[in-house]
């Protein structure tokens, strides 16, 4: 889901607050886009503010109308990769510009990059010769990945952008979600992206319903935080790479939301709101190979985790 929008802070924060905490971190540690991103979510909201969101976002387009750049910290250079172009595309949205001209040209570049089914490989062979993530390989003939287009067929539909590429890549994510038996956390939190925003709700609600039980019986999630030991971590994650409820629920009208019980997500949502460092900033887990690449992921994961605490209504 997209980040909810922004609200003003309160007159005078108290100093040792989540927000005021986290607000000390961003400008110690993020990019200029984070900290564009920050005020406009958190302490202004104003159509300003959203501009200065959407200048700071242009210096990572490029000439085909992709991004690159590492927007997206764990793939290195210039090139415009779909991960980055994705991550682009969520941050328009989350400022309400995810619309016209600009996001034609967007998808322009996605049918360019796109597989023989239509849809989005996670990585375009471009990326050879830049560094990388090691767990994020780099082939000739890349094929279809729902972990890169679904995300962005459902912010595409869910802001009613209706372009040629759509139809193709929406039959492809449609085909990847229903045919989903054995799968991992990021696996679905492309297919729940894929289905909040896709039309067709009667059909993604019942999509969503067959996810939920296989996420439960599959344990890709931790119900209880004080056990944490007793749930696996997927093959070839990080160890201590968890997901929880509200990874997969980032806001309370997600369709994802209706697998968790009131308790679940209570539990789920503290956990969230205690793993705040000294810093004031939230950690990553997954799999960290160079360090400037955590530094610049945290403040992304900060961001979404102080949104995903107001959309549940957390006080901040």
């Amino acid at each position: 889901m997209a980040e909810t929008g922004a609200s003003p802070l309160p007159s005078s924060p108290s100093p040792h607050s989540p927000l005021s905490r986290a607000e000390h971190f961003v400008w110690l540690t993020a990019r200029v886009l984070e900290q564009r991103r920050f005020a406009y979510h958190f302490l202004s909201g104003s159509p300003a503010a959203a501009d200065a969101v959407e200048t700071a976002l242009a210096a990572y387009r490029n000439e085909d109308d992709g991004y690159g750049h590492a927007l997206e910290p764990d793939l290195r250079g210039p090139v415009s990769q779909p991960l980055h172009t994705g991550h682009a595309l969520r941050v328009l949205d989350s400022i309400g510009r995810c619309s016209g001209q600009r996001v034609e040209r967007v998808c322009r570049y996605l049918t360019t990059v796109s597989t023989p089914e239509g849809a989005l490989p996670a990585v375009h062979p471009s990326q050879r010769g830049y560094p990388h993530a090691p767990f994020v390989p780099v082939v000739d003939d890349p094929p279809s990945d729902l972990l890169a287009t679904g995300p962005v067929v459902g912010l595409l539909h869910r802001n009613e952008v209706w372009h040629a590429w759509l139809f193709r890549a929406t039959d492809f994510c449609w085909s990847a979600v229903e045919s989903l038996k054995v799968s991992h956390p990021y696996e679905i939190h492309a297919a729940i992206a894929f289905l909040d925003g896709v039309p067709d709700r009667s059909r993604a609600r019942a999509a969503a319903d067959r996810l939920g039980r296989l996420v439960r019986e599959q344990r890709l999630v931790v119900l209880d935080p004080e056990r944490v030991g007793d749930y696996p971590v997927a093959p070839g994650y990080a160890p201590g790479e968890h997901h929880y409820p509200y990874d997969y629920a980032k806001a309370p009208e997600s369709l994802a939301r209706s697998w968790f019980t009131e308790e679940e997500m209570v539990r789920a949502l503290d956990h969230l709101r205690s793993e705040q460092q000294e810093d004031g900033g939230w950690p990553v887990n997954w799999r960290q190979w160079a360090p400037g690449t955590a530094l610049e992921a945290r403040p992304m994961v900060t961001i979404e985790a102080l949104c995903t605490l107001r959309a549940y209504g957390r006080p901040l």
